[in-house]
Parts: structure tokens; sequence; C-alpha cells
């Protein structure tokens, strides 16, 4: 950084000339430049900024007019050199220095000029060289950024490596797009962070990001830099940088849920060690501060056309915005994500209303969200599978997993659709789900079921849905009879040759099991072909 007249007064070229400081005033000014002259007025010669070298003949003539001279021109500071002469300077130039504020400095012992001259001026070149490294170094940055196509958050990451600050994106409503901590937890710089940013009664380092009159978020530095110059220009890289990066991403995914999605990456990648940051991060994103905090995941039916990506890409965004609509619609908060084709993860807050309970609570939100989704014409099957709720922000996103489990089986379950699922609604096929790819347990399925399967493809018969319903019904013949709308006596006789041509008691309850398990397990195995992720 570029000396002060007390670095100056340091440098061992005037710690030899034994530095007598009778004026102590303003010893924190910047030098910029190193002046040497015993003219009586240099007015006209000095910019500001000069620190003057002189052996102090004008000042002993004229003291005060010498002096106040030195303060209009603009110099830093007066250092006189006196050296073995025997004449000094008045005893009240010291007071007069103070009086004007301007630093004066006596050495009382011969010192060249020239010395002092090139020790400071070589400091300056210094600084001035670190000043135009730094900026290259960060242009060169920020470049490299832009043309790998960093995210938000490695910009914002990027730029608080730099400046070696704490470093916040947030969009215009004050909601935290990236965040980078420096020495510090993230809990605590994003703490009441929405109240603090509208009020700005702190001094931060801001600028804006976007084209002027089409900005849509802010760089902040949350307390004052300790070097304001480099900061700024930071920032104003950095700005450039994110610009950059929304103009690349328009019309892929909005800046909220990268900054949504990359939290929950983060999470589940084990990227944040502390609680605290994950929740602050989620609570700067909007997130309800109280819990609990329920995961969710939204499935819905593969596309038709699954060779287009960039349709793909659109009917996800589509089902995405649907989600995070519907949420808010109904006074509730979600940090959002599309973990894959067809699904999306979400850890919800549910709002609760008097008089209404958890359970229709959660109805009507999964209603929402089958609506909202089937407005956009995009699938023929919805499922909102729920997971166990937690208190904290991280325990819930880990909860995501076993909501797309239950999504997944729910998938490929028959029957009317529920509004929500939960692990307690597919039990064992839970199970089956888990271990479809096992090809033990595909090849026990066919074992106990291939004759039937044989038999109906080749007679293009449909027992399988005669024994489906039996199995459904717990071996209730009556109650099948009535579902079918076939005759008793039709019925027995169809469910007789089903047991010659399996070669199994349909009465015996291990038999029935054994057949149910493998129903499940094609079930399960059919379902998974189908889904969206193939």
């Amino acid at each position: 950084m570029i000396p002060t007249v007390r670095d100056v007064i340091d440098l061992p070229v005037m710690q030899a000339g034994a530095p007598e400081v009778v004026s102590a005033e303003h010893l924190d000014r910047p030098v910029r430049w190193v002046h040497v002259s015993d003219m009586p007025d240099l007015s006209g010669l000095l910019q500001g900024g000069e620190l003057v070298l002189t052996t102090g003949s004008a000042l002993r003539d004229a003291p005060r007019e010498y002096l106040d001279r030195m303060g209009r021109a603009g110099a830093v500071g007066v250092v006189v050199e006196l050296g073995t002469r025997v004449d000094s300077l008045p005893d009240t130039v010291g007071p007069l220095a103070q009086s004007l504020g301007i630093p004066l400095v006596l050495l009382h012992r011969e010192t060249k000029f020239v010395e002092v001259t090139e020790a400071v001026h070589r400091l300056i070149v210094a600084d001035q060289y670190e000043e135009l490294a730094f900026a290259h170094r960060a242009h060169q940055t920020f470049t490299d950024l832009s043309m790998r196509r960093a995210s938000l958050a490695d910009i914002v990451r990027a730029a608080a490596d730099l400046v070696t600050e704490s470093v916040v994106l947030e969009d215009l409503s004050h909601q935290v797009l990236a965040v980078s901590p420096q020495g510090e937890p993230t809990a605590a710089v994003l703490t009441d962070w929405q109240h603090r940013s509208r009020a700005m009664a702190e001094p931060w380092a801001t600028t804006a990001v976007g084209p002027r009159s089409e900005e849509w978020g802010r760089l902040i530095i949350p307390h004052a830099p300790a070097a304001p110059a480099k900061a700024k220009m930071v920032l104003e890289r950095a700005a450039q940088a994110l610009a950059l990066h929304r103009m690349a991403e328009r019309g892929r995914t909005g800046l909220e849920h990268q900054a949504q999605s990359g939290l929950i990456d983060d999470v589940l990648g084990d990227r944040i060690a502390d609680d605290r940051e994950a929740d602050a991060r989620a609570f700067a994103l909007g997130l309800r501060t109280s819990g609990p905090y329920l995961p969710v995941t939204v499935r819905v039916s593969a596309p038709l056309d699954r060779l287009d990506p960039v349709a793909v890409q659109r009917r996800n965004l589509r089902i995405l915005d649907a989600v995070v609509h519907s949420v808010k619609s109904l006074g509730h908060s979600a940090i959002c994500s599309i973990r894959r084709d067809g699904e999306v993860g979400l850890v919800l807050a549910v709002s609760t209303r008097r008089g209404v309970t958890a359970e229709a609570n959660l109805t009507r939100i999964a209603e929402g969200l089958r609506e909202a989704i089937g407005r956009g014409g995009d699938t023929d099957k919805v499922v909102v599978a729920i997971g166990t709720s937690a208190g904290a922000f991280a325990d819930a996103v880990h909860g995501l997993r076993e909501a797309a489990h239950v999504a997944d089986v729910a998938m490929s379950m028959s029957g009317a659709a529920r509004p929500f699922v939960r692990a307690s609604d597919v039990r064992l096929r839970g199970l089956l789900a888990l271990l479809h790819d096992d090809p033990r347990v595909l090849t026990f399925a066919e074992t106990e079921l291939k004759t039937l399967l044989i038999h109906d493809a080749d007679h293009g018969e449909n027992d399988m849905a005669v024994l489906r319903g039996y199995l459904e019904l717990a071996g209730n013949k009556s109650a099948l009879s009535k579902r079918l709308h076939m005759s008793r006596p039709a019925l027995y006789s169809r469910l007789a040759s089903i047991q010659r041509r399996l070669g199994v008691d349909l009465d015996d309850g291990e038999s029935m099991t054994s057949l149910h398990v493998a129903l499940l397990i094609l079930d399960t195995h059919h379902g998974a072909t189908r889904s969206p992720t193939g």
C-alpha cells in the first residue's frame, strides 16, 4: 500500500538522521511523491500529496508564511535537515506547524536527500506495481471464470478470495443467491439479512449487478472493507462476470433455482459441515426460519419425447415453476431443486392454520401441486411423496433420499391415486423397489408366474388379472366375483384352472404370499423401466 508520512519516518535512511517529530499532526497522510527544495514558495510547483525535504532556510526567515503556503499547496509534511549547522529553527515552529495541521520532522544528523527520495519513490512505485499486478490478476480470474461458464457461487467465492472479505450476492428482493464468508461463519454473515440489507445502516461496500436500468442484483461486502479501492475494483469485475453469466444462462434456469439447487447439492455432498450455515443460507433464500421441515419429492411420469434434451429441460422447468408457484400461492415456503428428469425435490416449511389438521394441510398442498403440474399438460401421473419431518434444514435435505425412494415405488403402484404417499404407504413395495435390480428377485417372480404368463400370451386371456384381484382381496371370492362382474361358478372354474397351471394351492397362506410378492416384483420392475429415469 502507498506509504504514509509515518512510514517514511520509520525508513532506515530517515532513522539514520536522528529524526525529531515536532508536529505529529496527520502522520497517516499518504505520500504521493517527494519534493526537494529550499524555495520559500512552492505553491506553483506542488500538485498535492508531496512530502517536502528542505534545509529550512525559508522556514527560519518566515515560519508562518512558509508553513501556511505549504498547507495551501497540499504538502502532506515537511522534513528539515539541520545537520551540523549551528543555526536552528525558532522554538515557535513546532507549535505553529501543529496549529496548521502540518507534520514537521527535524533531522539532527546530516542526511542525503537523494537516498530519502530513492527509498520513498521505491515504495511508491512498488505499490503502484502491486496495484497493477492485482488488477491484472483480478481481470484474469474473472475472465477465466466467464470462459468456463462458472456458477454464481464460484464467481462470488473468487471475489471473496481476492479481497479476503466476506461477499454476498443478493437479488432485488434481498434474497441471498450466493455467499462466500471469510474468517467468519456463514450464519454470522447472514444474520437477519433481509432487514439489514434493506436498512443499509452499516458502512457496506456495494456494487449493482446487471446493465444500467436492468439491474437484477447486488454484490455486497457487509462491512467497511480494509482496502476500499481494491474491494470496489473486484466487486465491479465480479459484477461484470455475473452479468455475462446471466446472459449465458438466460432461458435455461433462473438464478433463484440455481442458488437453491446449489444449496441442496452442497448439503447432500457434505460440503457444508455446520448445520447453522445450511440454515442461514436457506433462510436467506426465503425459507421460513422455524421448522419442522418436510422432505418432499414430486415425481411425474416420463414424457412422450425423451430424445429431445431441450424439450425435456423445458418440461422440467415448467414442472419446477408449477411446484414453486403452488407452494407460494398456498402461503408456504420451500427450497426446491430439479433432482433428475421428471423429479423435483423440495424442503417444505408448512404454515399451519388454526382448525386445520396437519393431514388436511398436506392433502391440500399435494392436491395443489398435482393440479398446478396437470395444468401444464406435461404428464398424466403425478406422485407427491413425503419423507420424515426434521427440525433442521440439513436433516430434511438428507430426507429427500427417502422421499425419492417412496416416489419411485408409488409410480409403480396401481389403483386410485392418493394425494400424497409416505413410506408407511409403500411398505413391502418399498423393499421390493430397493431390490428390483437384483436378477435373483426377478428370476423368483418369473418362476412363480411363468406358466400363467405364457398361457395369457398364447390364448389372449387375462388370468393374471383374476389372480391379482384374488390376492388383493385376500382370497375373498365373493368380493372378487362382484369386482369382476363374474358369476361365482365361472369364477371358481377360472381359479381352479389357474391353480392347476401354477401347481399350487390358492387357499394356502404361504402360496398366496409367495404369489403376491411375485406380482409386486413384476409391478415394481415394470414401473422402474417406465419411470422418467429409464
